[in-house]
């Protein structure tokens, strides 16, 4: 008699646990969040939470405040017998911090911040990922190291411009044109939980410098707005180069393709605004143009609540 197929949280159970042993997943790495296991697997929210509690009593993972479950270190052999399966300790190649984050930001910028691991860091160096762990703690730390770092890489103009408008633009495009160079690092920041980054929140500072008679708090939600209109926008980098990785297609082929659906829809006759823009250029409607719409009229809106503070403050 055959025997019965196991649950599906077990099998999940199952897979995850694959990827530990084959090292696919090293101590300290993110696994799957319930979110992520919903989306990969098709399961409910229950199932998944089932998951990672099985995995948790299994001594695989461990909850970290802040980070998320993470791979357990594995249990240490007893004193005088040498640990099962463990590599002699490797020598590191002179290995420090700052090339371990130049090789993720490399890794990141050719093929996506999904495609980064420790284990992926690691053979760049042709060592293996418990190298790296003597530099970083886990791959959050890196990435977050990395993010900085590219902010640290950006030129400020000088002579900087020096009436408000020209500095908040100026520090726009100097983000716009970050994220073209590495499109992963938009979708890695966050508003609603920001990450500390020194080097980040210096631009911020030197985009809003020449904003006066504005209190703290505003300033803060205008340089917010602004870095979110940039951010969200440029997000569409990485989302089109993982989608032409999936599907093969870049985005003028993709749009051709979708063509036919598009023009059944507006055939409809009840999309007049679609009707209105059908046969202008390709190129009329992109992250560029939207960027460029869209910066130049939050810059009037923000000119003026300015002039209204000034009027309010004589």
């Amino acid at each position: 008699m055959d025997r019965p197929a196991p649950p599906p949280y077990r099998r999940i159970v199952d897979e995850i646990r694959r990827r530990i042993d084959a090292a696919e997943l090293a101590p300290g790495d993110r696994v799957p969040s319930t979110r992520r296991i919903t989306q990969e697997w098709g399961v409910a929210m229950a199932t998944a939470t089932k998951v990672l509690t099985t995995l948790r009593q299994e001594g695989l993972v461990r909850a970290v405040p802040g980070v998320g479950t993470v791979v357990a270190e594995p249990p240490r052999a007893p004193r005088g017998e040498p640990p099962r399966g463990r590599r002699p300790r490797e020598t590191d190649g002179g290995l420090n911090r700052e090339r371990v984050v130049r090789a993720g930001i490399k890794v990141a910028d050719a093929e996506g911040l999904r495609a980064l691991s420790m284990r992926r860091v690691a053979a760049e160096f042709g060592v293996s990922s418990m190298a790296l762990y003597r530099h970083v703690a886990n791959k959050d730390e890196l990435v977050l190291l990395m993010a900085d770092a590219a902010f640290a890489d950006v030129v400020l103009p000088d002579p900087a411009p020096d009436d408000w408008r020209g500095r908040m633009e100026a520090g726009a495009r100097l983000q716009w044109r970050l994220y073209q160079r590495h499109p992963w690092l938009a979708q890695y920041l966050s508003v609603s939980r920001p990450q500390p980054m020194p080097h980040g929140m210096a631009l911020i500072e030197w985009t809003m410098a020449r904003v006066e008679g504005l209190d703290p708090l505003t300033l803060i939600h205008m340089a917010v707005t602004l870095l979110n209109h940039v951010r969200a926008t440029a997000a569409g980098f990485e989302d089109d180069l993982e989608a032409e990785q999936e599907t093969g297609m870049d985005q003028h082929q993709w749009m051709a393709a979708m063509e036919p659906a598009y023009e059944s829809i507006i055939a409809s006759g009840g999309y007049p605004m679609y009707t209105g823009i059908d046969g202008t250029e390709p190129n009329a409607v992109t992250l560029e143009t939207l960027f460029d719409f869209g910066l130049t009229h939050l810059l009037n809106g923000m000119g003026l609540l300015i002039e209204r503070r000034a009027a309010q403050a004589a």
